[in-house]
């Protein structure tokens, strides 16, 4: 065993590196530790249950729940899908192949639409930025096949040989289509070349990071000439009819703008290809064991997993996407406790509350800038362990046993996609949760001005009944801190209390912000890591939010009697405790809007006075900040 360092050098480690010594990886994983051997065991737990309610039955009152086993159980059925091969899907594929001009897509787009397809643009109806009471339809260009615009670069060290995996994943699932010798090699050639074109005018991970630039209106007139001779008033007309929105709202402009020239003369070919290609690896996972497994080539490839799920990993996450909700209730009433929910809601309105007192006392605003921000604070909505009821929409989603496994996956994305559309011109449901029940995580929404803690992440280290109430606060009191932060950082801080795109700061107020932010992009931008560099423009929301997190809960802490700041402080590292594979930290690191983990742990905490009092970290300590780089916005 390696000896551990002082923890005033390095506090990640020195709380987590004996774990961190011995812990190992799953095949099928990228990471474990934190949140993720949390999502392990939630998921071991719920595929035993799925396993029994599949072959013993006495399934739960629970509404579109035995549908979810059902599809679980059809996913298992892996000699019939073996058997089926890639035959499922060949009538889409065909269909594709027999697109030869713009006219033919024009015709059929409509149709298309409600297809698993991979189309020339991405949409869906959305929460309106501008009105968070109602609707708006949300238009983004194509995906793309690398992570993020920098890839495609001829310097960029992983984005060639990417592409080369790409490659032989796409031509090993292309085996198995009826297309020729020749036209395989075509249809590989062109999709990574359509691709490259569409990389021209993609936004990279850094703009989407700022999503506050998403909110592009425009007239829906003025987006079909852009997109001729894509007809595109006749797609409108074909999903809404005479309904169809007059306003479109543009989440990626250059791409956009761009598309109808990406499509022009032999480009047009070259976008069927694609799509082909494209298509059928979208739905590998549908069809026989040996196609899902030619298409993780390349996703395993990026994070550096050794294996696939299981059979059954891969069944429970089809279901659980598919039938979230259901199953988010199902975990919510046979896991969570009332006792704990109770204490957990008792501690965000308690950090709620030393949120305003701080706001009060916030230099860089001015009275009038305060109170709008502790009216925010006010009406933050809080919701806690799972939904109370299961939405109707669940309900219309029947599992058929003579379907194959992707028929009954285009049957039940059609009705998920035709409910989403048909939300247009209704008011915004704002009791709809952003995560369900069983999912480990928490976030703030806002356009809702919620706050969503599911039932999954209220475990240890993140929280415990049984835990020091020090431990909690470190843990998934600094989460809670955290995601309130959301609403006060550089994107949330656009929006109001009622969830709009609004400007309710005074402008010298919000020059203020603008210079803590700008700060602490200064602080995280470049530092090593992993033999890369922190963007600190691609992280800064994030930042802002572990450093509001960890201001908040710190005041309760200064409230309390005896308090103990060393648990504190070692329970906040080992939230962040994390073991990945190094190709899967590479990728966060590059396209991530979260900062390193182990960076996460040992930054924030250098911040604050009660740091370098409960450990005596001296200036001579690597986690010694001088104080005129420690930055608290919050």
């Amino acid at each position: 065993m390696k000896e551990l360092p002082r923890i005033q050098d390095d506090l990640y480690e020195a709380v987590n590196g004996e774990w961190l010594e011995t812990a190992v990886i799953p095949d099928d994983r990228p990471t474990t530790g934190g949140f993720a051997t949390l999502d392990e065991e939630v998921t071991k737990l719920l595929i035993a249950d799925l396993t029994k309610f599949s072959s013993k039955g006495n399934v739960p009152e629970i509404p579109a729940f035995k549908d979810a086993v059902s599809l679980y159980g059809k996913v298992l059925d892996v000699k019939r899908r073996e058997e089926e091969g890639i035959t499922p899907i060949l009538s889409l594929l065909q269909r594709i192949q027999g697109l030869k001009t713009v006219e033919d897509l024009n015709t059929q787009l409509g149709e298309l639409a409600a297809l698993p397809i991979e189309l020339p643009f991405r949409f869906y109806v959305a929460t309106d930025m501008a009105d968070a009471t109602k609707h708006c339809f949300a238009l983004i260009g194509p995906g793309l096949i690398l992570p993020d615009v920098p890839y495609y670069a001829p310097e960029h060290p992983a984005g060639k040989a990417l592409l080369g995996v790409y490659s032989q994943m796409a031509t090993a699932a292309l085996a198995f289509s009826p297309l020729s010798e020749e036209e395989k090699v075509l249809y590989v050639k062109d999709t990574l070349e359509f691709d490259a074109l569409l990389s021209t005018s993609a936004k990279s991970q850094v703009e989407w990071a700022d999503y506050v630039h998403n909110h592009n209106p425009m007239k829906a007139e003025e987006v079909a000439k852009q997109l001729a001779p894509l007809d595109f008033d006749g797609f409108l007309k074909a999903l809404f009819g005479k309904e169809k929105p007059e306003i479109v709202v543009v989440y990626e402009p250059k791409a956009i703008e761009k598309l109808s020239s990406h499509l022009e003369g032999e480009n047009f070919i070259k976008f069927v290809h694609w799509c082909y290609v494209k298509t059928l690896l979208r739905n590998s996972n549908l069809l026989s064991p040996t196609l899902r497994a030619i298409g993780g080539i390349y996703r395993r490839t990026l994070t550096g997993q050794a294996a696939d799920p299981s059979i059954e990993k891969d069944a429970f996450n089809l279901a659980s996407r598919t039938f979230s909700e259901p199953i988010g209730v199902y975990y919510g009433r046979t896991y969570f406790g009332e006792e704990a929910k109770k204490d957990v809601v008792a501690m965000v309105k308690e950090i709620i509350e030393t949120y305003k007192r701080r706001v009060k006392v916030n230099p860089i605003l001015s009275e009038e800038t305060r109170e709008k921000a502790i009216l925010k604070l006010s009406t933050i909505e809080i919701k806690m362990g799972y939904p109370d009821f299961v939405h109707p929409i669940y309900e219309k989603m029947k599992v058929e046993q003579g379907d194959s496994l992707y028929a009954t996956m285009e049957k039940l994305e059609k009705i998920l996609f035709e409910d989403n559309l048909s939300k247009l011109h209704e008011e915004v449901d704002r009791q709809e949760w952003a995560m369900p029940g069983h999912m480990v995580n928490a976030c703030y929404d806002p356009s809702k001005n919620d706050i969503t803690f599911p039932a999954a992440i209220l475990q240890k280290p993140f929280y415990s009944l049984s835990q020091p109430h020090e431990a909690n606060l470190g843990g998934i009191g600094a989460v809670i801190g955290h995601e309130i932060s959301h609403a006060f950082d550089n994107n949330g801080s656009h929006f109001d209390e009622k969830g709009n795109l609004a400007s309710w700061w005074k402008e010298e107020d919000f020059a203020r912000f603008k210079e803590k932010t700008d700060a602490m992009i200064a602080l995280w931008d470049g530092i090593p890591f992993h033999g890369g560099k922190v963007n600190g423009t691609l992280v800064v929301s994030e930042n802002i939010a572990d450093c509001g997190g960890v201001a908040v809960t710190l005041e309760i802490m200064d409230h309390l009697p005896n308090a103990d700041y060393q648990e504190y402080f070692r329970n906040w590292a080992r939230v962040w405790c994390v073991k990945a594979k190094e190709e899967y930290i590479q990728l966060l690191l590059a396209n991530d809007v979260h900062s390193p983990a182990k960076l996460r742990a040992n930054m924030p905490p250098r911040y604050f006075p009660q740091w370098y009092e409960a450990f005596g970290v001296k200036e001579t300590d690597a986690m010694y900040l001088p104080p005129e780089k420690r930055i608290v916005i919050w």
